[in-house]
């Protein structure tokens, strides 16, 4: 009984000992990250949102009025709104071969490791060391004449050692890593977020493009038909010579606005190219025109409390600002004590048969107390500059929210004034046919001279590549706006997901 009662009292007076060591673990210094409080405001822009945009009056795709869903949540994959397979492959095709993605996808699987790295530190250090040594020994060391002798000896050894994390360095530092991990997955999902609306603005212009060559095209044929008029005329008498070149210039000058909407288009497609993962080379030109898009009615509008959780941007900032939190404990955990265990079991022996024996063998403990008392200045002023990342970030987080705020608002009042140009664009292309078909027919029978005609068809012309431009507009701006709200990642299943990167 008495040794079971001096066991018990053994192991009670290390629980005891060891009690206010954990207890000192349990605790870390610096201040505990909270995130931002989220913004009470209900809508983006000063004045109240309407339920829809206006009417445009015009019939066909891309004319329908877009109505605004507060509230509601925005689908993963967003572009399917779209209605065109070729902008939906596309995408897929920009997320599975874009090389960004790939990079980035490298440095959050890298930011994981170096998490798990660290989290080492917080266990204890254990390493086997084993030594052979043969040397010749000089016999006079043990009295003169002695002769020489050859001694030979074999070491074997397991040390450990622990610091213990009293004030909480090293978990304040995994913390701190573990934000930027969480950083870094929020610039995976921002490349994400950024290439397919760019992937989807480029197929938009380049719709849009395919649509301005085609409208400058029937510009040029009713140009060049009117030149047809203008020299029968001619050799009738009825029309100068001045007339043939005022015509040729105008048609000429048509024909020379084809190259640049040509050289646009070639970038927008080898942006595509880029974009896809592929060379200009290997990429085949986009067969798309407006006509193959479906303008989506129904959008939705994120509340601005929702958004500071969707966009990624806003969520990278969080994180870096949770980063500077936890730095500002590990700055503070270096100006405070460690201490540390140590010890080694073992054996050493002449003879490496006997290294295993009891007799063999040897054994260490210690403990050690280190605690910085003159630094020069250097712990403290790391301190006050770690406080001062916190506050940089916390203050670049606030910029981040109102820019995307701010964005949001633009793209709304973008897409009511879309709406409306469209329309004044269609009335300007009405009044400026139907001013260039009665030209025509006063041409025709001689009531209004080559200049007014010429005049007419100028109008025309620039009107119909507006109208063009306009509809666009209407398009890409509500790619705009899906890229304003986040992007609806949190929806989608992509292969970040996949690969186990989220």
């Amino acid at each position: 009984m008495a040794v079971k009662r001096d066991r018990f009292e053994w192991r009670r007076r290390i629980a005891m000992a060891a009690g206010p060591a954990l207890a000192l673990c349990a605790c870390a210094v610096g201040p505990n990250y909270h995130a931002p409080v989220p913004p009470t405001q209900e809508g983006y822009t000063h004045e109240a949102l309407p339920a829809q945009t206006v009417s445009t009056g015009v019939a066909g795709p891309g004319g329908e009025a877009q109505s605004f869903r507060l509230g509601r949540d925005l689908p993963g994959e967003w572009w399917t709104l779209f209605g065109s397979d070729k902008l939906n492959a596309l995408i897929e095709q920009a997320m599975a071969s874009y090389p960004d993605i790939a990079a980035q996808q490298a440095a959050l699987r890298e930011d994981r490791e170096n998490v798990r790295a660290e989290e080492g530190n917080l266990l204890p250090q254990l390493q086997g060391t084993a030594n052979a040594e043969r040397r010749q020994e000089s016999g006079a060391e043990v009295f003169p004449g002695f002769p020489n002798f050859i001694s030979q000896i074999f070491l074997a050894s397991v040390n450990v050692s622990y610091t213990f994390d009293i004030f909480g360095k090293e978990r304040r530092s995994v913390e701190a890593l573990q934000a930027q991990a969480a950083q870094q997955s929020f610039v995976l999902e921002a490349s994400y977020w950024t290439l397919a609306s760019n992937v989807a603005t480029q197929a938009i212009q380049v719709a849009s493009i395919h649509d301005q060559i085609a409208a400058t095209n029937q510009i040029i044929s009713i140009l060049d038909s009117e030149l047809s008029i203008v020299r029968r005329r001619y050799q009738l008498g009825s029309q100068t010579r001045a007339d043939i070149l005022l015509q040729q210039s105008n048609l000429a000058s048509e024909r020379a606005s084809l190259p640049p909407l040509q050289q646009q288009l070639a970038q927008a497609e080898h942006q595509l190219a880029l974009l896809t993962g592929r060379s200009a080379k290997d990429a085949a030109p986009l067969a798309l025109e407006l006509a193959d898009l479906k303008l989506p009615q129904e959008l939705p509008v994120s509340l601005p409390s929702s958004l500071v959780a969707q966009r990624p941007d806003i969520r990278e900032q969080a994180a870096i600002v949770h980063q500077m939190s936890a730095r500002i404990g590990v700055a503070t955990a270096n100006l405070l004590p460690q201490l540390t265990l140590s010890g080694a079991i073992g054996g050493g022996s002449s003879h490496l048969e006997t290294l295993l024996d009891a007799s063999s063998g040897t054994w260490s403990i210690g403990g050690g107390i280190t605690a910085p008392l003159f630094q020069g200045g250097t712990l403290r002023a790391q301190r006050r500059a770690a406080i001062d990342a916190y506050d940089e970030a916390l203050a670049q987080y606030r910029l981040v929210v109102l820019q995307a705020f701010q964005n949001v608002a633009d793209t709304l009042t973008a897409l009511q004034n879309d709406a409306q140009t469209l329309g004044a664009q269609r009335d300007a292309l009405g009044s400026a046919q139907a001013s260039l078909e009665l030209s025509q027919r006063q041409y025709a029978v001689g009531a209004v001279n080559s200049t007014t005609l010429l005049q007419a068809q100028q109008t025309y012309q620039q009107a119909r590549l507006n109208y063009v431009r306009a509809l666009a507009s209407r398009y890409t701006d509500t790619v705009a706006l899906f890229y304003a709200l986040g992007g609806g990642w949190w929806h989608r299943s992509d292969p970040g997901t996949l690969l186990g990167l989220r």
